[in-house]
């Protein structure tokens, strides 16, 4: 059967790095509230010139480059993001004018936080289907763009940042021992779509508008729902939990990762953490956590690795792979 393995990854960061200090300036905050409640100790934040496709194009090179790869060796770029350059064209055929890809297709996917975990699995069906033999799946966002800053239960949380793999079509044996990704399971519940949203849009306000959040109605749904996709991942190939390298969540609060990874029996030796030092990147989160932790070595050849992620919406998924 058809696998779509990973061949590379990357990563691009905005040029300026902001503490929790920094933010003392903007709001009634402090690090020490900031670092208790969320595990964050910087974000970085986008700069003039600094745009969704710039940093998503750089994170897409830079997955290239550790693929061994060209840009014309692509045929799909899927890009998750929930702030795109222009509300048309997508964001993706903007990155794919900047490589010079002439070829195949790009097109945007919206899933908030949760959009790289989707994007993998939209890019997996492409793959397996033979529309595609090689994707690029980024994650890009600038969230500084859409933040009230006069809003402290929000501001401090999220950064900006891009994340890339390179996925491509291989054939293989069809047994959980083979490189790729072994299963994808995706949800979504319209009726929480209050609790994380954006409070503007094309077609009702003509803004952009600003992120709202109700945190803790969030925090209260994310760790059950979580856990959810990722036991059904673990049902889906036969193997217990016990069998996982690493953990790969969503880098939302280090809270919500500890208590899914508690609920799970997952110790968090196996689990990569970021939030520290990106804050919540949304779509680009997981990429961005993958490339730190592939680039270490901590991640390697033959591992199994799990990402999962919940979003706005809410949407939700997880994506066992083997490395």
């Amino acid at each position: 059967m058809i696998r779509s393995v990973v061949r590379g990854f990357g990563a691009a960061l905005p040029k300026r790095a902001v503490a929790n200090r920094d933010m003392e300036d903007k709001v009634a905050t402090s690090d020490e509230w900031i670092v208790q409640r969320t595990g964050i100790r910087q974000r970085y934040i986008a700069g003039e010139g600094e745009t969704t496709a710039s940093l998503g194009e750089a994170a897409a090179r830079a997955a290239l480059e550790n693929a061994g790869l060209v840009p014309d060796d692509i045929d799909l770029i899927i890009l998750a993001t929930s702030t795109p350059d222009n509300t048309f064209p997508a964001t993706a055929v903007n990155i794919q004018d900047r490589l010079g890809i002439r070829h195949g297709a790009a097109f945007d996917l919206q899933a908030v936080c949760s959009g790289f975990v989707y994007a993998v699995t939209t890019a997996d069906l492409y793959l397996r289907g033979g529309q595609a033999k090689r994707a690029l799946v980024i994650g890009s966002e600038t969230f500084s763009r859409i933040l009230d800053w006069e809003d402290r239960t929000t501001c401090v949380l999220f950064g900006d940042g891009a994340g890339a793999i390179v996925l491509e079509a291989v054939e293989s044996e069809g047994t959980v021992e083979d490189r790729g990704v072994l299963t994808a399971h995706l949800r979504s519940d319209g009726a929480h779509r209050e609790k994380l949203y954006v409070d503007g849009g094309p077609s009702t306000t003509g803004t952009v508008g600003h992120l709202r959040m109700q945190g803790r109605e969030v925090f209260k749904y994310a760790v059950g729902m979580i856990t959810d996709v990722i036991t059904d991942a673990f049902e889906a190939v036969d193997l217990p939990i016990e069998k996982l390298d690493w953990l790969v969540p969503h880098q939302a609060n280090i809270r919500i990762i500890e208590g899914s990874a508690k609920k799970l029996g997952i110790p968090m030796e196996k689990v990569v953490v970021t939030v520290d030092k990106h804050g919540n990147t949304s779509a680009a989160s997981i990429p961005l956590a993958l490339n730190e932790a592939a680039a270490d070595g901590r991640i390697k050849k033959g591992d199994l690795v799990l990402l999962e992620a919940m979003g706005g919406g809410f949407t939700w998924g997880s994506v066992l792979l083997r490395w």
